[in-house]
């Protein structure tokens, strides 16, 4: 396999030097198209309700036909779209794989404008699609018929006047081929260079007609298959030879007012309240370590990071260590790091059937049936082990060596604080399962009225999302706490706790790495362990019409309008022991008097029951006027749209919106401008949802300049209303002039106001720090730190406001046989430039976030694709670059090394606030084997760059797979049949 990858390199970049050289360049992404025209050229767009001839909508949309969908060869189609420069913040098989909680893992769901997937709304054939979490609120693009789609819009700007909640950044349109015809096929093998992640497709379509061509039905089948990249090991190597991890943590000096930064950018960042198989962390016998054989050894402390000593604990009871900093040390024994131990991707089984059978009535109308069930399993792990600071461990305690005992007593004490990332325990494991049941029927086509033809479209929707979530080797927490205080009764070792003992309790030792019994891993980590069970249903009844009821001067005027129906519910279920006993004890979760009845007993994935429903009515009404008609002035349009929309959990709200479009009197140039009002109202979980607990590990407590591990309570409120958006947008068209024919080129500046915005509020790290330097006292109430099980309860608010803006540029140019060579170039650039994008909590001592240029975030200063394309009637040739440019960890700190202001919670002190950009190379190519049969290559990230760290105040991943490729160089080989 080596072998075939370095022929692969070498022979594609032979070709591709030589295509540069020619002139020629490659790959996929065709120019901008903004409608479909159907048979009897009507245009279809999917930034307006309406569909008549001639019309152009204002608001920008860009388009990625089938073609280009075929030449990016990846195996979901997901990631193909969010490679457009304006989506920003999409989830996808490489995000929240560090999550035990989420429920999010394998998710792909798209972001537009870095406003979140809750903003923006995703289409199939026009309609909603049931959500596929409960978290989120958005649909799976997993679960899609992908090879009958032979188009998707991606609206960039306000919708909702149109398609209602959710389209505040904008719509994302997948559109399927209804009338196919004939087979296709699919096969295709993939790795990346480190020989993980190994990947298979296989995907069949086939349509066909009966009763003189009336009757039509086309079935979709496809299997998807991905191992994953697995995790690393504790310590700082990366899965299966990957080198770029390095412990990159913003550490805390503990200074705020010296003049230097509070926070120093540093890597191999050493925490310093646990090691690998233990670490006595206070007190006089702090600093002494363990090996897996649990003998005692002087720990290898790191130091400031400036080349100085080692650091030196003061054996005091707060386990200070001079020559460091809060929590951390630089360099020294890192092997028990656990960042790096998280899955880089989830491993992913999908399988999806689909079907849409249809009956024409007549020549201008059908009736038709869709069903599209699908499913798809993913399994990550989080982290390696289950890190414990700060635990207690008696002196007494049969496992302590002897020579501790010893030193116990000659320092007059009976007990000693202790951390260890318990690597004899299994790792965690998250297996989430999402199944997909979606029945569409409907009817749609053209009549007469009053002299002029009407379009209609009806259908009826049921949507049902089933996710499991189950999680094993899940340790209880109390149950742990009672296993390693053992005690020697009659010769033989026991729990110390009676009460423990009477339920099954099983002494372990967590001195060193010695492996547990059997009956001590099933009595810590339950065999079936925490789960959650969720259902999520969708009903939608649409009714829409559309035509030209009239003329003025300057031409007919179009109209849409209609009315639609919604339903929204869900239920979820989870285990007794991490949502209490409102789900009662059963005999996989016996009662046991150490747990908590009120759940949360779990180290992570502590899943809550929930349930919630509310309806949505509203009506639409849009129209597109001809305002002027002249070859001296050109033609004006105003497209308005309003909708009303009553929603039974808060009440009544409108959007609207008002576009004007002008074809200039200069050749191929056209002005295009919308101002709208856009909402997003609270979905299910935002409502209802239940609690969502997260562990942090490393979390620093201020108040005592020490690390823990607390548990983050992401909760809901039923009295959120919806989200109201102020979208504004204005551009320039240049369309294939005949000065410069075969280019295209559009600007468009954007600018986005959302008041009431529905926002999580402060993080965990923020509230804590409000109350520690007293600019919220109020968040005082909102976290305990110095309990049994520390947390801090975080919940969703109506208080954030969201100001974004900046310019999209886009421009394609075609050309057949370039410099005389056969076939066809074709090039295409799309840029996004986020100017601004503004946060701002609306909570009292707070201040505004700036994000854009935030590389550790979603919204770069600049994202780019560039995509060239060459193809004959044989073969084609494909380059792409992907690029964002260089950005900061975050817009709140105030850089510098010296003459520092005061260091707060809104505005720390950092001495290096930089994060690198990236530029990614894909290459690929196609070669027409016979007649229906083309073999197919793709390599993505030719040039195997690494991952740009993203620290933070605490240690974790430190990497931002949101924008950063964390897989490496990614071949793929396949071959397609369409007959």
């Amino acid at each position: 396999m080596l072998k075939f990858k370095r022929h692969i390199i070498c022979s594609v970049s032979a070709l591709v030097l030589g295509c540069l050289a020619t002139g020629a360049s490659a790959q996929d992404t065709a120019p901008t198209t903004e409608a479909q025209t159907t048979e009897d050229g009507a245009i279809i767009v999917t930034a307006s309700r309406i569909t008549t001839r001639g019309f152009k909508a204002p608001t920008p949309t860009s388009s990625i036909g089938a073609l280009e969908i075929a030449n990016n060869a990846q195996p979901n189609i997901f990631t193909t779209v969010a490679q457009l420069p304006s989506l920003q913040g999409s989830s996808g098989a490489t995000t929240n794989t560090f999550s035990t909680s989420s429920g999010q893992q394998g998710l792909s769901s798209f972001a537009l404008r870095g406003l979140g997937v809750s903003r923006t709304l995703t289409l199939l054939d026009g309609q909603r699609v049931v959500p596929a979490n409960i978290g989120t609120g958005a649909a799976d693009i997993s679960l899609f018929p992908q090879l009958l789609i032979k188009r998707v819009d991606v609206v960039n700007g306000g919708a909702s006047a149109s398609w209602g909640s959710d389209a505040v950044g904008g719509v994302i349109n997948f559109v399927t081929d209804t009338r196919f015809k004939g087979f296709k096929a699919n096969i295709s093998l993939g790795e990346t260079t480190y020989g993980d992640d190994k990947t298979g497709v296989v995907q069949m379509a086939y349509g066909t007609s009966f009763l003189d061509d009336r009757l039509h039905t086309a079935v979709a089948l496809e299997y998807h298959r991905e191992e994953g990249v697995g995790p690393g090991d504790f310590g700082e190597k990366a899965a299966n030879g990957r080198d770029w991890y390095r412990s990159s943590t913003l550490v805390n000096t503990g200074q705020t007012n010296n003049g230097s930064p509070q926070f120093q950018y540093k890597d191999h960042a050493q925490s310093y309240t646990y090691s690998k198989y233990g670490l006595i962390t206070a007190g006089p016998l702090q600093g002494t370590a363990f090996d897996a054989n649990g003998n005692p050894y002087q720990f290898g402390y790191g130091n400031n990071g400036a080349g100085g000593a080692a650091g030196v604990p003061l054996k005091d009871a707060a386990g200070t260590v001079s020559g460091c900093f809060t929590g951390f040390c630089i360099g020294g024994d890192t092997s028990a790091n656990v960042g790096v131990g998280a899955t880089l991707q989830s491993g992913i089984i999908r399988t999806n059937f689909y079907n849409r059978t249809s009956f024409d009535l007549n020549d201008d109308s059908e009736i038709y049936f869709t069903i599209n069930l699908a499913k798809v399993d993913t399994h990550n792990q989080p982290n390696p082990g289950t890190t414990q600071a700060g635990l207690t461990v008696q002196c007494a305690n049969p496992y302590v060596p002897n020579s501790i005992k010893q030193a116990c007593t000659d320092n007059n004490i009976t007990s000693f604080r202790f951390g260890t990332v318990t690597p004899w325990l299994p790792n965690i494991r998250v297996n989430t399962e999402r199944k997909q049941e979606r029945f569409v029927v409907g009817s749609n086509g053209k009549f007469g009225l009053f002299g002029t033809d009407w379009n209609y479209d009806a259908y009826y929707q049921h949507g049902k999302e089933t996710s499991d979530i189950k999680v094993h080797n899940l340790l209880l927490k109390a149950r742990f706490t009672a296993a390693i205080n053992a005690t020697t009764i009659g010769g033989v070792i026991v729990c110390a706790d009676p009460v423990a003992r009477a339920n099954g309790c099983v002494p372990v030792n967590v001195i060193g790495n010695q492996t547990p019994s059997a009956s001590a891993l099933a009595y810590l980590q339950p065999a079936v362990g925490a789960y959650q069970h969720t259902i999520q249903t969708q009903d939608v009844a649409s009714l829409s019409f559309s035509g030209e009821p009239f003329s003025l001067w300057a031409g007919p005027v179009s109209m849409a309008f209609g009315a639609e129906y919604r339903r929204e519910a869900y239920r979820a279920v989870a285990d007794p022991y991490g949502n209490g006993t409102s789900t009662p004890y059963s005999p996989d979760y016996p009662a046991d008097p150490l747990l908590s009845t009120g759940g949360g007993n779990f180290y992570a994935g502590n899943y809550r029951n929930g349930r919630g429903s509310y309806t949505v009515a509203e009506a639409f009404l849009e129209f597109n006027v001809p305002l002027l008609n002249s070859e001296q002035l050109g033609a004006v349009n105003l497209n308005t749209a309003g909708r009303a929309t009553n929603y039974s959990t808060s009440g009544a709200v409108e959007a609207w919106k008002v576009g004007l479009t002008w074809d200039t009197p200069l050749d191929g140039i056209r002005v295009r401008t919308v101002r709208s009002q856009d909402v997003r109202a609270p979905n299910l979980n935002d409502l209802f949802g239940p609690i969502v607990s997260t562990n942090l590990p490393n979390f620093t407590n201020p108040f005592t300049n020490s690390t823990l591990t607390v548990s983050q309570n992401q909760g809901s409120n039923p009295g959120l209303v919806p989200e109201i958006a102020q979208n504004f947008s204005f551009g320039l068209v240049l369309n294939n002039p005949m000065w410069f024919p075969g280019f295209s080129a559009s600007v468009d500046y954007y600018s986005i106001e959302m008041k009431d915005a529905i926002a999580g509020g402060p993080n965990a790290t923020q509230l804590v720090q409000y109350c520690f330097d007293g600019s919220v006292p109020s968040a005082c109430n909102a976290f305990n730190l110095s309990g049994a099980n520390p947390y801090v309860n975080v919940g969703n608010i109506n208080a954030a406001s969201i100001e974004t803006s900046g310019v999209d540029y886009e421009f394609s140019y075609q050309r057949s046989k370039p410099f005389g060579l056969p076939g066809n170039l074709v090039l295409r650039g799309l840029a996004t430039n986020v100017r601004d994008f503004t946060t701002i909590p609306g909570l009292p001592g707070t201040v505004a976030s700036q994000t854009a240029g935030q590389n550790s975030g979603a919204t770069p200063d600049w994202k780019v694709l560039f995509v060239q394309t060459w193809s004959t009637e044989k073969f084609s040739l494909l380059i792409q670059e992907r690029w964002f440019s260089d950005g900061v960890i975050g817009n709140q700190y105030v850089v510098c090394t010296s003459a520092c202001p005061a260091s707060t919670g809104n505005r720390p002190t950092l001495d290096n606030n930089t994060m690198k950009g990236m530029t990614y190379i894909d290459i690929g190519g196609t070669y027409n084997v016979r007649p229906g049969v083309q073999a197919y290559f793709k390599i993505d990230n030719l040039l195997n760059a690494d991952p740009e760290p993203s620290p933070q105040t605490n240690t974790g991943l430190d990497v931002n797979p949101a924008l950063y490729d964390t897989l490496g160089r990614f071949y793929r080989v396949g071959v397609r049949f369409n007959y």
